[in-house]
């Protein structure tokens, strides 16, 4: 286990906890009990069967520069970070006598652990299931090479980060306005009614009336403004229909 913060620490004892030897590094958080700690990535890798790594998009390709000398032929690298799809593939290209895995964490890991669900692409993808489902991980292979699996997560994440951002700045200038509990309660009922259908309406409507809805974030972003609230997601709805109706 590379990266022994949150998400790696509560990961490794999950796996300790199903009889799993576990050896970790982390530089800056010591190993969780029945974790033995290592002095450094290549000394935590050199007799693994798998590796996770778990410390950050940023340090993804440096861990495994740092293993590579020490990793047995045929080891699995998987690589839980949320790093872009590029990287991940990088890993790939980079790796020499083992195989690289694309994880990508598909909820929160604190409460989760182990069971938090994985999607996993990448040639060694089904061996990485073969591993860690019988120690009751949720793992789903998405076929293709490392990268596939991450893009999804992230196409999500424009979705589900950008809702919670708009959520975050209505919400807050509801504050100012003295109305949040009133649009909380709105934007509750508006969600609990969400289908497939709504997605239907909501790309339609959004085409059909861009020019108009335009208009109306505009307004919005000048109320938000009036309120002292920075309309940073008001302002780019603006922009993408603006777009939309130039074409």
């Amino acid at each position: 286990m590379l990266g022994l913060g949150e998400a790696g620490s509560e990961l490794a004892r999950d796996l300790v906890a199903k009889g799993v030897d576990v050896r970790g590094f982390d530089p800056l958080v010591a190993p969780p009990s029945g974790v033995e700690g290592r002095n450094d990535d290549a000394d935590a890798v050199r007799d693994a069967d798998l590796v996770l790594s778990v410390n950050s998009a940023h340090d993804a390709l440096p861990a495994l520069e740092s293993s590579l000398t020490a990793l047995a032929p045929g080891t699995i690298w998987a690589d839980l970070n949320t790093a872009a799809p590029a990287v991940k593939a990088a890993l790939a290209a980079r790796a020499t006598g083992i195989e690289v895995v694309d994880v990508a964490l598909m909820a929160p890991v604190p409460g989760n652990g182990l069971r938090t669900p994985m999607l996993v692409a990448g040639r060694a993808a089904e061996r990485y299931a073969d591993l860690l489902t019988p120690l009751g991980a949720d793992v789903t292979v998405q076929p293709g090479p490392a990268g596939a699996a991450i893009a999804r997560k992230l196409l999500r994440s424009v979705f589900y980060k950008g809702l919670a951002a708009a959520v975050v700045e209505a919400l807050t200038a509801a504050e100012a306005a003295g109305c949040a509990d009133w649009l909380r309660g709105n934007i509750s009922a508006e969600l609990a009614g969400f289908d497939s259908r709504t997605i239907d309406r909501l790309v339609d409507g959004t085409h059909r009336h861009a020019r108009r809805r335009a208009d109306e974030m505009a307004a919005a972003a000048e109320q938000l403004r009036a309120l002292g609230v920075e309309p940073r997601i008001t302002n780019a709805a603006r922009d993408l229909l603006r777009s939309l109706n130039d074409h």
